[in-house]
């Protein structure tokens, strides 16, 4: 659905950024703002600071700013729409759906009344539950014997269902009600089975059971995990697939590990609910679990709405070999350039929990540590079962390894691994292309596979001529932006058979210069074009990327804040359609001149965005290392952010 701009504007005019941002981060008045510890990164001194006036927040550790939506989607994980609808939900107002029928918004209507009833349902079981734990010492004592305390068992708020086939009866007033059906708390008999009045049985699903709420990234409970006291089976009951709850979408405690994966860098992602409540306990609250099935591309997808790197973590068996290819199925689409995704395999007689308590928290950070990066686990999959000292078993590797390879996005990643498969199986990469063209992005004179001759040159693909070389710049990253000299900005023409696009045919525009050094031009609008004609690149882009792109002075960056939340709303559109969405934007004319100055045969060139972007982060990352300098003998949170600054541009 598009959300009118009009809407936008009202929502954020009555949202108080302040009572929003409140509700999460703890805040103290400080002069005309408010201050408080940034739950976006660790922090011990406050550094985030929320901005009444301006309805505006800002980290000056780590950068992050934003309003009250950018905050839903940034902190709690929603899309764009999401964050709209539960803003808009708080202040009692109504989203504009005047996009779809009356029949699709009376049913849209229906759904998030039907949500909204069945997690109110299951919350007032979870209270009882908690309830019901207090009083039950064989569960105390069970929680106590795997090492958890108290506070643990609050912060993820574990519970109890007693023994007995109708506990809940003395819960809900109507134990008939349909909604407990409904939500998968209780069971209903089959035909056949009626009471004595007739009436059909029914009984409550979790028994004798320790109880783990199951909350959506709002922190709504949608569902239960119960797991035995003893050995019986099966060991661990979920919740049934309901309206509010699909196993194949939500992870257990990614909820409550919001901030700790921001603080750890990355998500660790286990097989139980015990290992998460565990971990956390122990030093390592930014793990989260699978809801007894494979890992899922949607559970992928989620998880890199919070963090740019995930370990998985399996069994050393059989079966945690098989999981964790079905996971590598499941992350492959996902491994951008930007990403990272590793394989943990622990000892088989071990589990993240028992591990943990018998190495120490330092010890498991060393395993951790130790990780299979995805692409040498993607090679082991793909070489399980053949003789590579065989021609036969090298074949069968590349026949495995093809489908692994074509399910990685575009990229710098999706590069090397095809030249480590043709080195493993001993073939030429261009020739393997050659076999593997179908699935495989066309390269220029792949269709050849002779080796150059003695004194020639090795033909090289279509995309290695395409990065642009850039000069030395020691000036102000600002300057790059100035509104003055944006007029100067196109890039120069090369002819139709040049590499450049933009210019007109026949035109001619002198390079921009700043401090005397000729400047590559039209970085900002080569990146847009790209972004507009193939919007799915966005996701290759890390969240440093994201903000660098939105921070631009206009009319880059509103245009890139405006196909962020399109992003968001409907996932990659064709150009058609992008331009619908544009209209009344601001900064229209700008996005479509640029579109219409793509010459013809001459697409944009994803090597070539990704050197600019490179640059433009190294500049940014320059220059707020000289605003960062008066301050770091005084500040130790800017002198901690100047050495991490330093460090990324030693290894870029």
């Amino acid at each position: 659905m598009a959300i009118p701009q009009s809407f936008i504007q009202e929502l954020l005019a009555r949202a108080d950024v302040v009572d929003i941002v409140g509700r999460y981060v703890q805040l103290k008045k400080g002069g005309a703002n408010f201050m408080g510890l940034c739950p976006f990164h660790g922090e011990k001194s406050p550094s985030f600071s929320v901005s009444p006036s301006k309805q505006f927040y800002h980290c000056f550790g780590c950068g992050k700013n934003g309003n009250a939506i950018s905050f839903l989607m940034e902190h709690g994980g929603m899309t764009f729409v999401e964050a709209v609808k539960d803003l808009a939900q708080q202040y009692g107002l109504q989203v504009p759906e005047d996009d779809v029928s009356p029949q699709e918004r009376a049913r849209a209507a229906q759904a998030r009344e039907q949500q909204a009833t069945l997690t109110s349902v299951l919350e007032k079981a979870g209270i009882a539950y908690i309830k019901h734990l207090r009083s039950a010492p064989r569960a105390i004592d069970y929680l106590k014997g795997r090492g958890l305390s108290g506070e643990i068992a609050k912060t993820f708020g574990l519970g109890y269902a007693p023994e007995g086939w109708r506990a809940l009866a003395s819960v809900f007033p109507d134990y008939n009600d349909p909604l407990l059906v409904e939500s998968g708390l209780v069971i209903t008999g089959e035909p056949g089975e009626e009471n004595s009045q007739g009436e059909a049985k029914r009984y409550d699903r979790f028994r004798d059971r320790i109880m783990f709420p199951i909350r959506n990234v709002k922190g709504e409970c949608i569902g239960f995990g119960g797991r035995v006291l003893g050995d019986e089976k099966p060991k661990y009951l979920n919740s049934p697939e309901t309206p509010v709850f699909s196993k194949g979408r939500e992870l257990y405690g990614l909820f409550e590990a919001r901030t700790a994966l921001r603080e750890h860098g990355y998500a660790l992602v286990t097989e139980g609910y015990m290992d998460v409540v565990a971990l956390a306990q122990l030093g390592f609250a930014n793990a989260v679990a699978t809801l007894g099935t494979a890992c899922t591309a949607d559970h992928v997808q989620k998880l890199f709405r919070f963090t740019d790197s995930v370990v998985f973590s399996f069994d050393g068996d059989s079966a945690g070999r098989r999981a964790a290819r079905k996971a590598l199925d499941a992350a492959l689409p996902f491994a951008t350039d930007v990403r990272t995704v590793k394989f943990l395999f622990l000892p088989a007689e071990h589990d993240p929990d028992s591990y943990i308590r018998e190495h120490g928290q330092e010890g498991f950070a060393a395993y951790v540590a130790k990780a299979v990066p995805l692409s040498k686990f993607m090679l082991e999959a793909a070489g399980e079962g053949c003789d590579l000292d065989t021609a036969e078993g090298r074949a069968h590797m590349a026949s495995n390894a093809r489908p692994l390879w074509s399910l990685l996005p575009d990229g710098t990643l999706k590069h090397q691994l095809l030249a480590e498969i043709a080195d493993t199986v001993l073939i030429d990469s261009r020739e393997l292309l050659q076999i593997w063209q179908p699935a495989a992005p066309s390269y220029k004179n792949s269709s050849s596979s002779r080796k150059p001759g003695k004194g020639q040159r090795p033909k090289q693909p279509e995309y290695a001529d395409a990065a642009p070389h850039f000069e030395e710049f020691s000036g102000n990253f600002a300057d790059l932006h100035d509104e003055g000299a944006y007029a100067a900005s196109l890039p120069m023409d090369k002819g139709a058979s040049g590499r450049s696009f933009g210019a007109k045919p026949g035109a001619s525009r002198p390079p921009r210069r700043i401090a005397g050094r000729v400047l590559p031009a039209g970085r900002e609008d080569r990146v847009l074009r790209l972004m507009l004609t193939e919007p799915q690149s966005w996701d290759k882009l890390s969240g440093e990327e994201h903000v660098l792109l939105c921070e631009l002075p206009a009319p880059h960056g509103p245009l890139f804040v405006w196909l962020e939340s399109q992003l968001h709303e409907h996932g990659p559109q064709p150009w058609a359609a992008l331009r619908e969405g544009l209209r009344e934007h601001p900064h229209e004319k700008h996005a479509i001149d640029q579109i219409a100055q793509l010459l013809d045969g001459i697409e944009c060139d994803w090597n070539e965005v990704r050197a600019i972007l490179d640059q433009l982060l190294k500049l940014k990352r320059q220059q707020e290392m000289v605003d960062l300098l008066p301050r770091v003998l005084a500040d130790p949170a800017a002198r901690q952010r100047y050495e991490a600054l330093s460090g990324l541009l030693k290894n870029s």
